[in-house]
């Protein structure tokens, strides 16, 4: 799941990238070209309260993000309310996030 809410005075756009409680083990992280697809930078957290993995990033609006999930180390996984989908170097896709 993506939240996107625009600041008071519309410079940041707060996301807020959400995932099933279910879908790691261990740990997730969102990982895209606003955080140099490093996984250290984009740790989810594991919300008990609601059973998921939930990580926000403030970015510049008027942009265009590419992102992916990356699950316990060894899967990644794209978010079905992604904005679009780009094919990417892998010979996978890559999820979009248009702000």
């Amino acid at each position: 799941m993506i939240k996107k809410k625009v600041s008071p005075k519309g410079t940041t756009v707060r996301v807020t990238f959400e995932l099933p409680g279910d879908v790691a083990r261990e740990r997730a992280a969102v990982v895209g070209d606003f955080n140099e697809w490093n996984p250290e930078q984009g740790k989810m957290k594991f919300v008990k309260t609601r059973k998921v993995w939930s990580k926000q990033v403030s970015l510049k609006p008027g942009r265009t993000y590419q992102f992916r999930y990356f699950i316990d180390d060894a899967d990644w996984r794209n978010d079905e309310e992604a904005d679009a989908y780009v094919p990417n170097q892998y010979f996978s896709e890559n999820s979009v996030l248009e702000l």
